[in-house]
């Protein structure tokens, strides 16, 4: 039987079926992609997964190492046995783990420019927050902007809610485009350092190297056995006015091979007479070390992830006080 249809009504029916065809088309294609996307996440992070177990291995082997140095004189920590810095390779299944253990008590404690036994009771400590403006200067910022920002960060970590002069407290952070509030508490990751009044980016840039966030305010336990001539603004800091920062490489440079025996010795070289190091300092420099860095870089296949961790070998066994994770390079 012929179709009772007109020419033109066959053609519109066929056009709609092309676009159902089309449409069709395009939702199976959308569907197998997203499905295809879906596969690929999941196997990346079951693959991320697999490297952190591994990084995490990695963390609890050098904690462990850590121990064992700590141990095996724990009276003096040296850079004898090559320990600081020196990569250690860990095969790992389709892979390796490098690890890096460093000294993590040679930097500048931010929580130092306080003094307190707990989150209430946290008051500015005036020689720390003269060691963070010296390490600023140090470091070539402004004497002005050093000290304005050194009474902002113990402002910012302080339990008072009363600013410092130059410093700055919730009423200045309130100003702030998006406007927030002062801590009030000891900071925890050296990151929290660019919320203060006063650090600019680019005064963040120079001085993220040099600090860290202990969780102590201890003033920042300098190892004089193992600080680095490269370091030398962190000694320099101890004694501003007194000592300049290519003096303190100097000293640095001069370590006897086997580290110093006592800090008698040491605060007794004649490269050091005719200082007067306050009582505070004497006994802020160390030969021990109490707090040690991991890093450990994980390379499974073409996933990578590198993990940072905080060691607390103050006491036995060592602890792992925090740690963090990141993409690798």
């Amino acid at each position: 039987m012929p179709d009772p249809r007109k020419p033109n009504e066959r053609g519109a029916a066929l056009l709609t079926v092309l676009l159902l065809v089309a449409v069709m088309s395009v939702v199976a294609a959308t569907a197998l992609e997203r499905v295809a996307l879906a596969t690929r996440m999941t196997g990346n992070g079951g693959a991320i997964d697999q490297a952190r177990a591994y990084a995490d291995a990695g963390t609890q082997i050098a904690r462990m190492r850590i121990g064992d140095l700590v141990a095996s004189n724990p009276a003096r920590i040296t850079l004898a046995g090559g320990w600081m810095g020196t990569p250690q390779s860990i095969p790992v299944p389709g892979g390796i783990a490098t690890a890096r253990v460093t000294d993590g008590g040679n930097c500048f404690n931010l929580n130092s420019v306080v003094t307190g036994e707990s989150e209430a009771s946290l008051k500015v400590r005036p020689i720390g927050v003269s060691q963070f403006q010296a390490l600023l200067q140090a470091l070539g910022v402004d004497a002005r902007q050093a000290q304005g920002a050194a009474a902002a960060l113990a402002d910012w970590i302080d339990s008072d809610s009363v600013a410092q002069p130059g410093g700055a407290e919730d009423e200045t952070y309130a100003q702030a485009a998006r406007p927030y509030r002062a801590a009030n508490r000891m900071m925890v990751d050296a990151s929290e350092l660019r919320a203060v009044n006063g650090i600019t980016p680019a005064i963040y840039d120079l001085a993220r190297p040099w600090v860290c966030a202990l969780p102590v305010t201890d003033l920042s336990p300098i190892n004089i056995n193992t600080l680095l001539p490269t370091q030398a603004p962190l000694f320099a800091m101890l004694l501003p006015g007194q000592l300049s920062v290519a003096q303190a490489r100097q000293l640095l440079a001069q370590r006897p091979t086997e580290g110093y025996g006592s800090t008698v010795q040491f605060w007794a070289m004649p490269s050091l007479s005719g200082l007067s190091p306050m009582t505070e300092v004497t006994e802020q420099v160390k030969l021990t070390t109490g707090f040690f860095e991991v890093d450990v870089s994980v390379n499974v296949g073409e996933t990578q992830l590198v993990e940072r961790a905080l060691i607390d070998a103050r006491e036995n066994p060592a602890t792992i006080v925090r740690r963090s994770w990141g993409a690798g390079a």
